[in-house]
């Protein structure tokens, strides 16, 4: 009785067995064949490849390509995508694909120009003779930070040495667009004007690169200019920067009392954000609209009117200590003025030691305020 009930059981298993058994088969024959249209298909491209491109095709096996992105993307520093786009263009000759992307980013730089660049760096160059200090913008920090953007900055600052003027000033992109200009970096080197060279950069950046400004200022014949860059990621640039001349009277000039002081007053300067020398530098308009605006806030108080002049000339005596550079608390001794930081270094030299001229300036400072206005007057004009 057992056996003859095994025996249904067992001829069901075979069943199944056999069933799964030509599934497995058709798998495998319907996979061989989807291999073997594959190999027909790459066999098909390579033919298509050398009898229609007149190309090896082996030369374009997947690796090639990659190794030809990697270089044309070193040379160039664009974008991927860009990169592999000129390179299938130019049937991956890497020479052809590099000209026609600067074809094509020149044509994209100009489309960008309009666009506002409120980032940037501060570039500065000396020499025995002045100083000059840059402005380039761009329009995000990630291009700042790029080497083939602060390698143009600093180019750029060298070539304002070369403007002749033998007095202070301040000077437009104008001044050296048509300059010629030899860059030499890996990526971008040649001989060319200041103007081909930020349209090249803004090119390969893929944003709005401009200089905006620029200020030179000569040394004094006995004395010195100090310089200090806030936020400097490399010597020569920064987003902030301050610069004194100082000058000393009589035939004294101990440079290293001069320089470590200077370094301080160029410090102070940035960080203090002085806008007059003196106060009898401030000019008649600002005085004039600051005394309105003490005035207004005075009377407020409902007092006197000899209460009220008091409270307007004590609240000017605070705003020249913000204002100007000697009557300004010392920023790393507030317990000294800068007009003592100055007699005591003319003790330490020896003879009388004086400012001639500072500048502070800020990347993208006005900018903002600008593209406010507008478009408060397109709100107004709605």
């Amino acid at each position: 009785m057992i056996i003859v009930n095994i025996i249904p059981l067992l001829f069901n298993m075979l069943l199944f067995l056999k069933y799964h058994k030509m599934l497995l088969c058709v798998s495998l024959l319907s996979w061989t064949c989807e291999c073997s249209a594959m190999a027909v298909c790459g066999a098909g491209r390579r033919v298509y490849m050398k009898l229609f491109t007149g190309a090896n095709y082996s030369s374009f096996s997947a690796s090639n390509e990659m190794n030809l992105i990697k270089q044309l993307r070193e040379r160039t520093s664009a974008p991927i995508k860009d990169v592999k786009a000129a390179l299938v263009d130019s049937n991956w000759d890497i020479d052809a694909a590099q000209k026609e992307l600067r074809k094509r980013g020149i044509v994209l730089a100009s489309k960008k120009s309009s666009r506002t660049a409120s980032e940037g760096l501060l570039a500065l160059a000396q020499n025995d003779h002045k100083t000059a200090l840059i402005e380039l913008n761009c329009e995000t920090d990630f291009v700042a930070r790029n080497d083939i953007f602060q390698h143009l900055a600093l180019s750029l600052a060298n070539q304002a040495l070369l403007l002749p003027n033998s007095s202070s000033f301040n000077f437009g992109p104008q001044s050296l667009e048509e300059m010629r200009l030899n860059l030499q970096h890996p990526k971008i080197n040649g001989e060319t004007t200041v103007q081909n060279a930020i349209t090249e950069v803004a090119a390969i950046m893929g944003e709005n690169v401009k200089l905006r400004r620029g200020y030179v200022m000569p040394a004094p014949s006995k004395g010195l200019v100090s310089t200090y860059l806030h936020t400097s990621p490399q010597p020569g640039l920064g987003r902030i920067a301050g610069i004194l001349s100082l000058e000393v009277d009589g035939g004294k000039t101990q440079v290293d009392a001069l320089q470590r002081v200077g370094s301080e007053l160029a410090m102070h300067v940035v960080a203090a954000k002085p806008v007059f020398l003196t106060k009898e530098l401030v000019s008649l308009d600002a005085l004039e609209n600051e005394r309105e605006i003490l005035k207004s806030q005075a009377e407020s108080s409902g007092k006197s009117q000899m209460a009220i002049d008091k409270m307007v000339e004590g609240r000017l005596r605070k705003y020249f200590e913000d204002v100007v550079l000697m009557d300004q608390k010392f920023v790393m001794n507030d317990t000294m003025k800068v007009k003592a930081v100055l007699d005591n270094l003319s003790k330490e030299v020896g003879s009388s030691v004086r400012i001639v001229s500072f500048l502070r300036m800020e990347v993208g400072e006005g900018i903002a305020r600008q593209e406010t206005d507008a478009s408060e007057a397109v709100a107004q004009a709605a």
